[in-house]
């Protein structure tokens, strides 16, 4: 049987209690973190996507409304949608053009496009005299309605 001399025993005393006293993570550790994060990050960035792109969309919806407004009341003061207001005041839109096709004494149809390089690239809104809408929205189309969501629902 062997016996440790007082240096030994000292020696491993010091040598288990580093080893409680360690802090950090281990790798082991850190790599459950990255996994974590990475399978967050995959759900959320499309999420956050198409929320931003229904953001954009809705400014095509809200300013065509408005719009066919200032023409039905351009109409009731001239009794025709000739001349009337076909687009919005220069400056107001940041993601669509507007403009007006088909204007006559008694119809008008107003169209949203996309302008390029904004991220609603495979998007449009219109809206005629009588109110029926039609719309495309991130490719998908609403034939009757202006569609707020990627899944077609108006």
């Amino acid at each position: 049987m062997r016996t440790l001399t007082g240096f030994q025993i000292k020696h491993l005393q010091n040598s288990n209690q580093s080893m409680v006293n360690q802090k950090g993570f281990t790798l082991v550790e850190l790599m459950i973190v990255v996994a974590i994060i990475g399978i967050l990050a995959t759900i959320g960035v499309p999420l956050y996507s198409d929320y931003i792109q229904r953001g954009k969309a809705a400014e095509a919806t809200s300013t065509l409304a408005n719009l066919r407004i200032r023409m039905e009341q351009f109409f009731q003061d001239n009794r025709t949608y000739v001349g009337g207001p076909c687009a919005p005041t220069a400056g107001t839109t940041q993601y669509f053009n507007y403009a007006c096709a088909g204007n006559n004494a008694n119809s008008f149809t107003l169209t949203a496009t996309p302008i390029a390089g904004q991220g609603v690239d495979n998007f449009s809104f219109t809206i005629n005299q009588d109110g029926a809408k039609s719309s495309v929205f991130d490719g998908t189309v609403g034939a009757t309605c202006w569609l707020t969501s990627r899944g077609g629902s108006c």
